[in-house]
C-alpha cells in the first residue's frame, strides 16, 4: 500500500454555489464530475457542499482528503483515474442540522440538489402523495429542526423568505417520474401543513426542474480501494467506480436562469424531460430491477454475471420486447438501438453492480419502474408475461428465503411487513395476492387486474426455480 494518501491539489477551490442532500458514491461520480467539467469550460462559483442526512460514514473518510476523491471510469481500454475538487464540505445532518440550514439558507447558493432515493421522499409511490405516517415527516411538521429531505426543503425555503433572500432551484437527480413535478408536489403538501403564505411563496418563485441521469455507479469495494491505490500510487479512502456512459437531461428552469454551464460539460437541456425519463426508467431501471431479482435468485451475483447466463440475456430481450411498445422515444433515439446499448453496458465485466444492490428497496422502485408500463400495456391489450415473472421474482424476494433456503437480506421501508404478508399464507399464489394488496405499491384496480397472472408465475418460481420459469415463457 503506498505510503501517501491523496490530498487536494492546492488549486483555489470555487465559492459554494450548490448544497447536494445525500452525497453517495452515484453523485459523487455523476453530479460532480458534470459540475467540475461544466466550471472547467465556463468558470463560476458552484462549489458543492455535501450533506449525508444520516450515516457520517462519506465524510469521515472524505475529511482527511481535504474532501477530493478519486473517480474511477471502468472501459474496454481499462480503467481510467481522474480527481474531483468541487466539495467544499460534508456535513452530517443528524450531527449539526443547524449547519446544513445555515447552507441552504445562505443566498450565494443558487441550487438545492437531491439523491436521496425513491424512499427519501417520504411519499406514497402508487399515488405521489406525502407519507403523513412517516415517523420523519410527522417529526419535521412539528419541529423545526428537520430530519428528511423534504423537512430540509421547506425550513431552508421558509429561513429564505422570512430572511427577504429569493429562493433556490429545486433539482432532484433520483429515479422518479416527472421527478421536478413530484419534488414540487411534495414541497407544497409540506408547506402548506405548516404555512399556507409560505406554500403560495414556494409555488410562485422556485423552481423544480425534472432530470433524467444515467450512469450505472456500483457501490465501491475494499478491493476496489486497493486497487485505486495500485493504480494512482496514492491511498484513497473513497473512491467511486463508474462506467464511461454517462447521460443528463435537463429541463432548462432555473432561478434567475442561475446555474452551471450544464450544457458545456454535455448536459442535454431540454423544455421537457418527459420522454427522456420514461424511456431510462422504462427500459433500463424496469429491466435492471427485473434482473436483478430474478438474477439474484438463480444465483447471479452481478448483472453482468445475469446477462453472461444465454437464459436471461434472452430475458432482457423479451422485457424490451414489453417495453418499448409503451414508450415514446425522444427525439432522435431509435429506442431498438437504445435497448442494444443497454444490454452492452449490462454486459461490461468491469462494472461489478450487484443484484442484491439494485434489489434494495423494491417497493419504491416498482411502481414507476415496472407497473406503469404494465398497466399501459393490460390498456392496450399488448403482453405483460415477462414483466408478471418479473413482479413474481419480486415476491419471491421479499419473502426472505431463496431457492436453496437460505436466507435474504431483504433492505426495504416494508420489508418486516412484506415478509410477514408472506409468511402468513402457505401458497405461492396466496403469497403474491397477499403483496398485491398493499395499496402503498399497488393501486386496487391494477391488482385485481394482475393478480392471477402474477399468482401463477409465483406457482412456477417457487415449483421449478426462477431460471426454469423463464426458460418456460421463453419457449412459449
Amino acid at each position: 500500500m503506498p505510503v501517501d494518501s491523496l490530498k487536494p491539489s492546492g488549486a483555489p477551490r470555487p465559492n459554494t454555489g450548490i448544497v447536494h442532500l445525500g452525497l453517495g458514491a452515484f453523485f459523487r461520480a455523476f453530479g460532480c464530475v458534470y459540475i467540475a467539467d461544466a466550471m472547467a469550460a465556463s468558470g463560476g462559483d458552484w462549489g458543492v457542499v455535501g450533506v449525508s442526512l444520516r450515516s457520517a460514514d462519506t465524510a469521515d473518510v472524505l475529511r482527511p482528503q481535504g474532501w477530493a476523491y478519486t473517480s474511477v471510469s471502468l472501459g474496454a481500454d481499462g480503467e481510467q483515474p481522474r480527481v474531483i475538487e468541487v466539495l467544499n464540505d460534508v456535513l452530517v445532518a443528524p450531527e449539526n442540522p443547524a449547519a446544513v440550514l445555515a447552507h441552504m439558507s445562505d443566498p450565494n447558493v443558487k441550487i438545492v440538489s437531491l439523491t436521496v432515493t425513491e424512499k427519501g421522499y417520504c411519499h406514497n409511490p402508487a399515488t405521489g402523495a406525502l407519507n403523513l405516517d412517516n415517523g420523519d415527516i410527522q417529526h419535521d411538521l412539528a419541529h423545526e429542526t428537520p430530519k428528511s429531505a423534504i423537512g430540509y426543503l421547506v425550513r431552508a425555503l421558509q429561513i429564505r423568505r422570512a430572511a427577504g433572500s429569493a429562493p433556490f432551484t429545486v433539482m432532484t437527480c433520483d429515479n422518479l417520474p416527472e421527478n421536478g413535478k413530484l419534488v414540487r408536489g411534495l414541497v407544497l403538501e409540506f408547506a402548506e401543513l405548516i404555512d399556507p403564505k409560505l406554500a403560495s411563496w414556494i409555488g410562485s418563485n422556485c423552481r423544480f426542474p425534472s432530470t433524467m441521469v444515467d450512469r450505472i455507479t456500483p457501490a465501491t469495494t475494499k478491493d476496489d480501494i486497493e486497487r485505486v491505490a495500485k493504480i494512482t500510487g496514492t491511498y484513497d479512502g473513497a473512491p467511486v467506480m463508474h462506467e464511461p456512459f454517462s447521460q443528463w437531461a435537463i429541463e432548462d428552469d432555473f432561478v434567475a436562469n442561475q446555474r452551471p454551464d450544464f450544457a458545456a460539460a454535455g448536459a442535454e437541456m431540454v423544455a421537457d424531460v418527459t420522454a427522456h425519463e420514461h424511456m431510462k426508467l422504462r427500459m433500463l431501471n424496469g429491466t435492471h430491477s427485473a434482473l436483478a431479482y430474478t438474477g439474484y435468485l438463480a444465483g447471479h451475483e452481478t448483472i453482468s454475471d445475469t446477462v453472461g447466463d444465454p437464459v436471461f440475456a434472452k430475458f432482457a430481450r423479451r422485457l424490451w420486447s414489453e417495453i418499448i411498445p409503451s414508450v415514446i422515444a425522444p427525439d432522435g433515439v431509435n429506442l431498438y438501438d437504445y435497448s442494444d446499448a443497454l444490454f452492452s453496458r449490462y454486459a461490461n465485466p468491469a462494472i461489478r453492480h450487484k443484484t442484491w444492490q439494485i434489489a434494495m428497496d423494491g417497493s419504491q422502485k416498482l411502481p414507476q419502474r415496472i407497473l406503469g408500463t404494465m398497466r399501459e400495456n393490460l390498456d392496450a391489450g399488448r403482453d405483460n408475461t415477462g414483466l408478471y415473472l418479473a413482479v413474481a421474482a419480486w415476491v419471491r424476494y421479499v419473502s426472505g428465503t431463496d431457492e436453496q433456503g437460505g436466507v435474504i437480506d431483504v433492505r426495504d421501508p416494508l420489508a418486516v411487513m412484506l415478509s410477514d404478508l408472506c409468511n402468513a399464507q402457505s401458497e405461492p399464489a396466496e403469497k403474491a395476492a397477499a403483496l398485491l394488496g398493499v395499496t402503498d405499491i399497488f393501486p386496487t384496480d391494477l391488482a385485481a387486474q394482475i393478480r392471477e397472472p402474477i399468482g401463477v408465475m409465483a406457482n412456477r418460481i417457487w415449483d421449478v426455480g426462477t431460471r426454469r420459469a423463464i426458460q418456460e415463457i421463453l419457449n412459449d
